[in-house]
């Protein structure tokens, strides 16, 4: 799942979008009002998690706009304050939550959940292809009666071609989907990743494989299939 965080505290963005990465999120960061809601407006986020004193716009701003144009995201809003009047106001103009600042990460991180699952996007379809089956919901994957171990990255680079079996998934799609913008290396990390995928899916004995198409990416198909 991707995450929008507009936040302009440096240190507690870095932070806790390294936690949230860790646990399998993709978080595009921003620290400027304005900025976050061109990103809101862009990309395709399953939640925000938005600061209410920005430069540029404050959060209240970017949430309204937001629901004017009828932009059904999550979003959970921060703020230094303290007060039942910034509460309302936070809800008033759009929020589904709220959290006061300083927080638990592991608050934060249930609110977010709750969140996801009251607006459906945390239960997603189990994928499957041959005997290979893997849910989004709980991050389990299975080769028959056996899991399969991921890691995060893995998980998410397997769930993007599973989203598209016997399809050519290019490799900057990939990587879209499964890192973030914050991501400066190279676009053939995605390389290694699909090397790793495919150790543990021949190991695991899966009735499907990767199968690279030159020059676009990765096409994740069953024997026979096409």
């Amino acid at each position: 799942m991707r995450l929008l965080m507009v936040e302009d505290e440096e240190r507690l963005a870095q932070s806790l979008s390294q936690g949230l990465r860790a646990e399998g999120y993709a978080v595009d960061v921003v620290g400027d009002g304005l900025l976050g809601l061109e990103q809101a407006r862009a990309g395709d986020y399953a939640a925000i998690v938005l600061d209410l004193m920005l430069p540029g716009l404050n959060g209240f701003r970017v949430c309204e706009a937001l629901r004017r144009e009828a932009n059904p995201v999550p979003i959970l809003m921060l703020t230094a304050k303290n007060g039942e009047y910034d509460e309302a106001e936070a809800l008033d103009c759009g929020a589904d939550d709220f959290l006061s600042k300083p927080f638990s990460y592991v608050v934060l991180t249930a609110r977010l959940r709750a969140l996801l699952r009251r607006s459906g996007t945390a239960r997603p379809p189990v994928l499957a292809l041959a005997d290979l089956r893997l849910d989004p919901a709980t991050r389990r994957c299975t080769v028959g009666d056996d899991e399969l171990r991921l890691t995060a990255k893995e998980f998410g680079v397997l769930e993007c071609l599973l989203r598209r079996p016997d399809q050519a998934v290019p490799k900057t799609e990939i990587l879209d989907a499964v890192w973030d913008s914050a991501f400066r290396g190279d676009v053939n990390i995605v390389e290694v990743y699909i090397a790793a995928l495919r150790r543990k899916l021949d190991r695991a004995g899966a009735h499907c494989l990767i199968e690279t198409v030159r020059g676009i990416g990765y096409r994740l198909a069953a024997p026979g299939a096409h």
